[in-house]
């Protein structure tokens, strides 16, 4: 799989601030499904676009995927360069900042919106 998102910076790892501030604002329904059919083409660019739009997102990975929630969430962000805020169960939450900086709506602790 080529990866198309190569003009997103590389993610810097969260602290735990802004991790745990992160886990605080994903109290959110799933905004798709991680099912057996894996990690498509289809599913990636739909994690983007929702990325793009949101920053942080939540995923869900049913009982029929191929993979555990953790191997899905990191290579995800992998592909992304997203970061993996949890892995919580089945549950995966993701975060990246947008390419343009007037749609960043989440100011991290410590950090300002960098």
């Amino acid at each position: 799989m080529s990866n198309l998102y190569t003009s997103y910076p590389i993610p810097a790892p969260l602290n735990s601030a802004a991790r745990a501030y992160l886990r605080s604002l994903a109290a959110m329904s799933p905004v798709t499904q991680i099912g057996k059919g894996g990690l498509t083409e289809n599913l990636i660019a739909t994690v983007s676009d929702a990325l793009e739009a949101r920053e942080l997102i939540k995923l869900s990975v049913l009982e029929t995927a191929d993979c555990t929630a953790r191997d899905a969430a990191e290579a995800l962000a992998e592909q992304l360069r997203a970061v993996v805020v949890a892995v919580i169960g089945r549950k995966i939450i993701l975060f990246r900042r947008p390419l343009n900086p007037k749609n960043r709506r989440i100011e991290l602790p410590g950090r300002g919106t960098v």
